[in-house]
C-alpha cells in the first residue's frame, strides 16, 4: 500500500489485523517518509530503523505483541520523545552534552507502548533539557510545523508534533510541564492532551518533584489521542507512584469516546490574558502580552460550536496573581537544574539554559519549598473559582505559529519573556495537575498561508473521558482530520 500515512492509527492497526499490511511494510512506509519529511522538518534526534524492522518482524511472526485479534495500536509506528529514556538508544535530551547518552533502562512509558504491540522509530527532536516552548537545539534542525516550514513546530514536544502532522506517524508521545503538548498541538494542528498528574507512570526516574510535567498523546483525531492514552495508561497498577488520579473509565478511553455524546456540558470561555504588568517579575524586557484576533476567533468559534450541540458556554475570568505567576517561574528555574552539568560544560550550554540555571542556582531551598507551597494554595483557589463548570474554554496560545529564530533573536531575557506572552495560559493546568486537551479548531489565513491555531478544554482532575467526548464532538462540528500541509 502506497498511501498508509493516509491511514489513523486505529485504521492502521485494522490494516494489519486484516493483513492488507503487514507491520514492516507500515514501518517501512514510516522509516522512509522519516527519512525525507522528518530530515526537512527537524522531527527527529535520532532514527533507529534497523530497531523498528526488528520489531516488526517479531509482530508479523507473533513473538511478541498483543494479542493480534484484540491489540488496539498492533503495528502501528510511533516515535519516543528524546527526554523519554530509551534503554540502548541515544537520549539525548536536546542538548550537546548529552548526545552521546545512552540509558541502559526504559521509562516505563516506553515499556507500556511497546506492549501495546506500537513500533518506534526513533527518537523525537527536543529544545534542550525540554525547557523552552520552541524546539530549536543547538547543532540540530529546528523542528518546524509541516503548514510553514519557516515557523516553529513549537515545543518541547515539537519533533514529535511535526512527525505527527507531516504523517511520518499517525501517533507519539509527548511530555507537558508548561504547555509543551498543547503548545505543539496548535501550531502544528494537532490533538494534543495534557493528561491529570499521575495518570501516565513516570518512572523510574520519578518525574519532577513538584508534579508540574506529565505524558500525553499527540494525534491527528481524537479516537487515536485516547487509544494512545489508554497504551500510556496500562492495565496495572505502577506501585511508588506519588499521585493517584483514580481510576480510567470503564473499558478505557477508546471506549468512552465511541459511547457517543456526553450529556451537556457547562463550559468557561476565557480570552483575556490571565496576568497582568509583569515587570516586575521579568524586567524591563517584558513588554506586556495581547491575544492576537485569530486566537481569540478560534476560541470563539468553539464556543459557538459548542453552543450548538447544546453544551452552556459562559464567560469567566481566569486570573493569575503575580505571586503565583513569580512562584511558577522560581519553580521552572530550580528546573532546569535537574540535568546534572560537569561545571566545565556549562559553558557549551545555550543561552536560555545557562540563564534560566543561572537563576534557579540563585534560589534558596526555603524559597523553593515556599514557591511550591504557593503553588498549592493557588490550585485550591483556582480549582474552586471554577466550581460547577465542566471544563475552561481558552486560547491554546496567544499568537499564531512563530518563525524560526523569533524567540531567541534578542537574547535569553528577552526570550523568556516571550515566551511567557506567548503561553498565557497553558501552565495553569500543569500547576493545577488537571487535564487539558488541546484541539485544532482554527485555520485562520495569517501572512497568506493557511495555519492552525488550536484553542483548549482544561477539566477536572481524572476527566479526561469528559475532554476526550468533548473533543470528539467538536470534531464532528468543526472537521480537521482531513487536512494536510503542503509538505504531505
Amino acid at each position: 500500500m502506497s498511501d498508509l500515512h493516509e491511514l489513523t492509527a486505529l485504521e492502521t492497526a485494522d490494516a494489519v489485523r486484516r493483513g492488507d499490511a503487514s507491520a514492516l511494510e507500515v514501518v517501512d512506509h514510516a522509516l522512509a517518509r522519516a527519512e525525507t519529511l522528518g530530515a526537512r522538518l527537524g522531527a527527529f534526534a535520532v532514527l533507529t530503523a534497523d530497531r523498528a524492522r526488528d520489531a516488526a518482524r517479531a509482530l508479523d511472526e507473533g513473538r511478541t505483541g498483543p494479542d493480534p485479534s484484540s491489540g488496539t495500536l498492533r503495528g502501528v509506528p510511533t516515535a519516543i520523545k528524546d527526554l523519554t529514556a530509551t534503554a540502548g538508544v541515544r537520549t539525548g535530551r536536546g542538548s550537546v552534552i548529552f548526545r552521546d547518552r545512552v540509558p541502559a533502562v526504559d521509562d516505563d512509558l516506553v515499556e507500556l507502548l511497546r506492549a501495546a504491540g506500537t513500533v518506534s522509530l526513533g527518537k523525537t527532536a527536543v529544545p534542550e533539557f525540554g525547557l523552552p516552548c520552541y524546539t530549536e537545539p543547538a547543532q540540530a534542525p529546528p523542528a518546524v510545523t509541516p503548514w510553514d516550514p519557516t515557523r516553529s513546530a513549537g515545543g518541547s514536544s515539537g519533533g514529535a508534533a511535526a512527525a505527527v502532522a507531516a504523517g511520518v506517524v499517525p501517533v507519539a508521545q509527548g511530555s507537558d510541564g508548561g504547555g509543551s503538548i498543547r503548545i505543539p498541538a496548535s501550531v502544528c494542528g494537532l490533538v494534543g492532551l495534557k493528561t491529570t498528574r499521575g495518570r501516565v507512570p513516570a518512572g523510574p526516574a520519578g518525574g519532577d518533584p513538584a508534579g508540574l510535567s506529565v505524558a500525553g498523546p499527540l494525534a491527528r483525531t481524537v479516537t487515536d489521542a485516547a487509544a494512545l492514552l489508554d497504551a500510556l495508561c496500562g492495565d496495572r497498577a505502577w506501585p511508588g507512584e506519588p499521585f493517584a488520579p483514580g481510576s480510567p473509565p470503564d473499558g478505557g478511553y477508546l471506549a468512552a469516546v465511541r459511547r457517543g455524546p456526553a450529556p451537556r456540558r457547562r463550559i468557561g470561555l476565557c480570552t483575556t490574558v490571565p496576568y497582568g504588568d509583569l515587570s516586575g517579575l521579568l524586567g524591563p524586557v517584558w513588554t506586556g502580552a495581547a491575544v492576537d484576533p485569530v486566537c481569540v476567533a478560534a476560541a470563539e468559534d468553539t464556543a459557538r460550536a459548542l453552543e450548538s450541540l447544546g453544551h452552556t458556554v459562559e464567560p469567566v475570568d481566569v486570573r493569575l496573581p503575580d505571586e503565583v505567576v513569580g512562584a511558577f517561574l522560581t519553580l521552572w528555574a530550580t528546573l532546569a537544574l535537574a540535568d546534572p552539568v560537569d561545571p566545565a560544560d556549562e559553558h557549551r550550554l545555550q543561552p536560555l539554559t545557562r540563564s534560566l540555571r543561572a537563576r534557579g542556582r540563585e534560589v534558596p531551598g526555603i524559597a523553593a519549598l515556599g514557591a511550591l507551597q504557593t503553588v498549592q494554595v493557588a490550585t485550591r483557589r483556582i480549582v474552586a473559582a471554577r466550581t460547577g463548570l465542566d471544563a475552561v474554554l481558552t486560547p491554546s496560545v496567544a499568537l499564531p505559529p512563530r518563525p524560526v529564530g523569533w524567540f531567541t533573536a534578542d537574547g535569553p531575557e528577552v526570550d523568556f519573556a516571550r515566551q511567557v506572552a506567548f503561553t498565557p495560559w497553558t501552565a495553569i493546568a500543569n500547576l493545577t495537575g488537571e487535564p487539558a486537551l488541546g484541539l485544532p479548531t482554527g485555520w485562520p489565513e495569517v501572512d497568506g498561508l493557511t495555519l492552525p491555531v488550536g484553542v483548549t478544554l482544561r477539566g477536572r482532575r481524572g476527566e479526561e473521558d469528559l475532554l476526550l467526548a468533548l473533543g470528539a464532538e467538536l470534531e464532528a462540528a468543526m472537521p480537521w482530520a482531513d487536512r494536510r500541509p503542503p509538505v504531505w
